[in-house]
Formats: structure tokens, sequence, C-alpha cells
């Protein structure tokens, strides 16, 4: 069975995008994959500092997001946009889960690893800007991005007060997209 790490871009609490994640993996759960979903704020982490990383290393956070990565083949990611881009704890954790350990290879929570993007912002474009930014991020640590990505426009009316799409259409396409890297991961893997 493939293993998926699933999390979103967001700490906040009512986060859309922690919305979404869940249903990308659950359709990743019905073609086969075991998913974890992990929740950014439970890896705290400071702000990538260099001088900070030579005084004391990896912080807590970053050396538990690391190893669950390691341990996972495949990431689900659902990111909010801030300002056109990828949010700045989303930029930042994988700024910290790149970073080198001795012992290890290059980018080990990375390379070799297969991921799908999904997106929802209150705006009209629903993520798409932040969808391209984290592509080509993802692409630079060596991590191969399903062409397959759903962005949810007008996200503060899109979920039902059991945080589930309204649209059953376009849950089965944010669903379909977990359900894609799952079959792509379980192929790779046979």
């Amino acid at each position: 069975m493939v293993r998926i790490l699933a999390f979103a871009g967001s700490t906040r609490a009512g986060s859309f995008n922690k919305k979404l994640v869940r249903i990308a993996a659950a359709g990743a759960r019905a073609a086969g994959a075991e998913v974890t979903v992990l929740d950014l704020a439970d890896c705290p982490l400071p702000l990538y500092d260099g001088d900070l990383e030579a005084r004391a290393g990896l912080p807590d956070g970053a050396v538990r997001l690391r190893r669950l990565m390691v341990d996972h083949a495949g990431l689900l990611i659902s990111t909010p946009e801030y300002n056109g881009s990828v949010p700045g704890v989303l930029k930042n954790a994988i700024d910290w889960a790149s970073r080198p350990v001795p012992g290890e290879p290059p980018l080990v929570c990375f390379a070799g690893k297969a991921a799908a993007l999904v997106s929802a912002s209150p705006g009209a474009l629903g993520g798409a800007r932040a969808l391209a930014h984290l592509r080509q991020i993802l692409n630079v640590v060596k991590v191969l991005v399903i062409p397959e990505q759903r962005s949810v426009a007008g996200a503060r009316d899109a979920f039902d007060t059991a945080d589930d799409l309204k649209d059953p259409v376009l849950r089965a396409a944010v669903a379909g997209v977990g359900a894609r890297l799952a079959d792509l991961l379980a192929r790779l893997d046979g």
C-alpha cells in the first residue's frame, strides 16, 4: 500500500484548504492509499534562518516534518493563495524540510516523490496562481507533480456545515486528484 502525506499550507483553524485536503485525501484512500493528514500547526517552525540552523540544528518541528515526508512516497498539498503566491508558512516548511542532514542524501524528503496539488481561495481564481508557484518550487526540489490539479474559487460559499464541498461535481474532481496520485504511486511502486 502506498503512503501519502497530506497537508494544507495554512495553520488557520477554519482553513478552507484544510477542508479541501481532507476531501482529496479521501479520494486517495478510496483508491487504495494509506493517507496521513498532517496539520502544519503541529510542526511549529521558526522562519528559516541559516544562523539559527548553524547554532541549534533543525528545530523539532522540522525534524518531525522531515521524518513524515521521508516515510511517505507521495505528497498531497492544498495551498491558499496569498498575494498571488504560496503562503509563507508553506514555503517555510518546504525550506526547512529541504535542509541537508548528515548521512542522508540531498533532498531526501522530496527527490523521487510524486505530489498532487489543490487549492481553495475566496477569490475568483481559486488559488490558481499559488498552484503555479508551488508546482515550480516542488519541481526545483525534484518532486514529480502530476498534471491534474483543482482549484476552488469562492471558497467562503463552497463548503457546507460538514466541511464538505457543496457541489458534488467539484467534490468528485478534488477527490479525483487524490485518487490519481494514489494510482500513479501504486504503478510506480509495482
